[in-house]
């Protein structure tokens, strides 16, 4: 097992920019990145920054605008690679595939923002390229959604992820569970859809 911690889009849009960070409230999750990234650098494991990336013109992420650039506290702390993605995957049209493969890494732990856009996207890509997966569960976060699909509070939306995430895809962890499993170098409980359904069945 070689792990690598990927750090995406803690950017300044999702603390004064137009998409403030509501669940887990922005500075606990905020932290709990903060000290994932000095974890993972404590024991060896490489840190991934990821920054999302718009055209000047738009209303969100605009490419050299204050609310694009890395938020200051993710940008004082050290990385091993700092890529820019404009899709919600950290895979697509990215290099990421390739310099996890140079590192020999196999076990691709998600933090950072937002809980169903980038983070599950990036989640499932990284599971469908055969990699375990580990997912923040404090050092993840989201806003409330509104559409005319309906609409979703930002704590549901959060944890109703984290039920999906932990059901096939990844093991869901907080962040001092995930310190821990790095610190003793162990496997986190593995996700199961058997395990998840069991329940509902009986």
């Amino acid at each position: 097992m070689k792990r690598a911690l990927i750090v995406i889009d803690v950017q300044n849009e999702y603390f004064t920019g137009n998409l403030p960070i509501a669940y887990p409230p922005r500075e606990e999750s905020l932290a709990n990145i903060l000290t994932a990234m000095d974890t993972a650098r404590e024991h060896g494991v490489p840190v991934i920054v990821v920054r999302h990336s718009a055209p000047a013109e738009s209303p969100l992420f605009a490419t050299g605008s204050h609310s694009w650039e890395l938020h200051e506290e993710v940008a004082r702390k050290p990385y091993d690679h700092l890529m820019d993605k404009t899709m919600a995957s950290s895979f697509a049209r990215t290099d990421l595939a390739g310099w996890l493969d140079a590192q020999g890494v196999d076990t691709l732990t998600v933090a950072g923002y937002m809980t169903q856009n980038c983070d599950e996207s990036t989640a499932r890509d990284a599971f469908h390229r055969g990699m375990a997966v580990e997912f923040l569960s404090d050092a993840t976060g989201t806003l409330a959604l509104s559409n005319r699909a309906g609409r979703v509070t930002a704590e549901d939306l959060h944890n109703n992820v984290l039920v999906v995430m932990g059901s096939n895809f990844a093991s869901v962890a907080t962040t001092a569970e995930w310190a821990d499993a790095v610190k003793s170098d162990t496997l986190l409980p593995r996700p199961s859809i058997w395990a998840s359904t069991r329940p509902t069945a009986e």
